[in-house]
């Protein structure tokens, strides 16, 4: 794989790669059981054509991805591990840290620590990335601010969209619902309602309020919704009577779910089932963080992974999804905004099969955060948006190292670290 240098800007080609199954039209011809290799042409900065190459050597196969989405991450959170750590295992801990943690977040403190998380997100070859963030008064927060501020400073290396991470209690008076929903619409199209949901604030009444409003300003939700091991949790089954009794017409992204999988099979399978019904619902599961607050006690090895049950989902034509979450937090003191490390902690938690050719779609399907699910990468006309890894074989990927090379536009760039050499 070598960048031609006399390529026109935003002009090349790539010879004998492999791409995932998923990314390929039913009729790619295999040899021996093996899809065979691609060769990608793309000019002015999109996609001309992707068609096969049956005679390329094996033994140098680059894998390649379109660009990374990273569905699911803290911006305002992020990097204050340090200075403010929990004083106790599990989520309830992490999220008194950070309330204690607040009292830093000015303006030049959020600002510098969100573009250092963009900075990593884009080094790691993520095109898109969903913070979500903390928004604790009907008004929007100062990061709400500084986000859209990021979002525009950063279009055209990362597409930033912003959920509005509302504690459920604020929706328990239907006028406040409408005014928080009023305020995220008002924000732009990269605007999110959001909220959290956990049986330490359950209300049916204020889930309503929050959907309703979410629908009357025609906004898509990603909700925190049982992030907990409680089989009691009744969030998700909520979201998914409400979504049909309302007939939501827009996105709905249930992050977490993690209560699924603490469940009675039969009612968990039961609630899938009821989701695979509204095919507007996406599933996403953040395991660095479950599988470190869930279960969670001192001393004591978790019995439970807290990874929700992204087998079951996936088998019912659910999008699933997997994102990083928190990053050097209270709620997650390592991670990183790759979404490829969390991706490799999901094959190994949930025990994942074939992760290249069934699975990597989870990070590379920015269109199942949209309302247009069904747009595949790497068509014709598409963004010219590629992550390649160094030759490998398909069935041994994701490999620990994260050696890449990135396409943006049409054009290669390195990543500051972990740059393979060009062959």
């Amino acid at each position: 794989m070598t960048p031609n240098p006399n390529a026109p800007p935003g002009c090349g080609q790539l010879q004998g790669v492999r791409l995932p199954a998923w990314c390929l039209p039913p009729d790619w011809p295999r040899h021996d059981g093996e899809l065979a290799a691609a060769r990608i042409v793309w000019r002015h900065g999109v996609i001309e054509e992707v068609t096969p190459q049956e005679h390329a050597d094996k033994a140098c196969r680059h894998l390649v991805l379109p660009a990374l989405v990273q569905t699911h991450a803290h911006l305002d959170k992020a990097f204050t591990i340090a200075r403010t750590p929990p004083h106790g295992p599990g989520l309830l801990a992490a999220i008194e840290a950070v309330i204690q943690d607040r009292q830093h977040w000015s303006a030049e403190d959020l600002r510098e620590r969100m573009t250092q998380g963009l900075q990593a997100a884009s080094e790691a070859g993520v095109a898109l990335l969903r913070t979500h963030i903390d928004w604790m008064d009907t008004e929007p927060p100062i990061a709400w601010q500084i986000a859209g501020e990021l979002a525009q400073a950063w279009a055209g290396r990362v597409r930033l969209e912003r959920v509005a991470l509302v504690p459920l209690r604020f929706f328990s008076d239907r006028a406040m619902a409408m005014r928080i929903a009023s305020a995220v619409h008002a924000s732009g199209h990269d605007a999110v309602m959001g909220g959290f949901i956990h049986t330490s604030n359950w209300s049916h009444e204020a889930l309503n309020h929050l959907m309703q409003a979410a629908l009357s300003r025609d906004l898509d939700l990603d909700l925190h919704v049982d992030e907990e091991l409680n089989p009691r949790a009744q969030g998700v089954a909520a979201v998914v009577r409400l979504a049909s009794e309302l007939k939501f017409s827009g996105v709905i992204a249930c992050s977490h779910a993690c209560a699924l999988a603490a469940q009675p099979t039969a009612q968990a399978l039961a609630t899938l089932d009821a989701m695979a019904r509204q095919p507007q619902i996406r599933l996403i599961s953040l395991p660095a963080t479950n599988l470190l607050l869930q279960d969670a006690q001192i001393g004591i090895t978790p019995r439970q992974r807290g990874i929700t049950l992204v087998q079951e989902a996936r088998a019912r034509g659910i999008p699933v999804l997997f994102g990083s979450d928190n990053v050097q937090d209270p709620f997650c003191h390592g991670g990183s905004f790759d979404p490829l490390q969390a991706f490799t902690l999901g094959v190994y938690a949930a025990q994942l099969d074939d992760p290249f050719d069934s699975w990597s779609d989870s990070i590379c399907r920015p269109g199942w955060l949209s309302r247009a699910p069904h747009a595949l990468p790497l068509t014709k006309g598409a963004p010219a948006e590629l992550v390649c890894f160094e030759p490998q074989p398909a069935c041994s990927w994701p490999a620990w190292s994260t050696s890449r090379r990135i396409l943006q536009k049409g054009d290669w760039r390195e990543p500051r670290q972990n740059a393979i050499k060009a062959h």
